[in-house]
């Protein structure tokens, strides 16, 4: 009984899934659409629109906007697409209050019959 297990595994080790989610996210903010499978795009839905809220409050004049760098540095890979999602995405998102992120269903993939989306932040 999976009872309170939150996540998907997709098949991978611990480490390999971690990578995953981190060069996805990264990508997803770079080029702000991406097209993945729908297992993949829903893995990583949750931990990109925390991200952009933890950049949210890190402009915010009562936030700590260090400690909100030192977190997005962390969970991705590259510091100029961290700049950007504290600079430009947390600007952009500053009156909505959540959902950053749409799911567009694209059809299956032709090797292997996946289903394919695109994940795109929304505005």
């Amino acid at each position: 009984m999976r009872h309170q297990v939150a996540g998907r595994k997709l098949g991978r080790s611990t480490g390999h899934r971690r990578a995953l989610f981190r060069n996805l996210t990264t990508e997803l903010f770079r080029h702000e659409r991406i097209r993945t499978t729908e297992a993949k795009a829903k893995a990583i839905r949750a931990q990109a629109e925390k991200l952009i809220t933890v950049a949210k409050r890190g402009r915010r004049a009562d936030g700590n906007s260090l400690h909100a760098r030192r977190q997005l540095a962390a969970a991705l890979n590259d510091p100029l697409v961290a700049r950007k999602v504290f600079d430009e995405l947390a600007e952009r998102f500053e009156e909505r209050p959540g959902g950053y992120t749409r799911i567009l269903r694209l059809g299956l993939r032709k090797g292997d019959g996946a289903r394919m989306v695109l994940i795109e932040l929304v505005e």
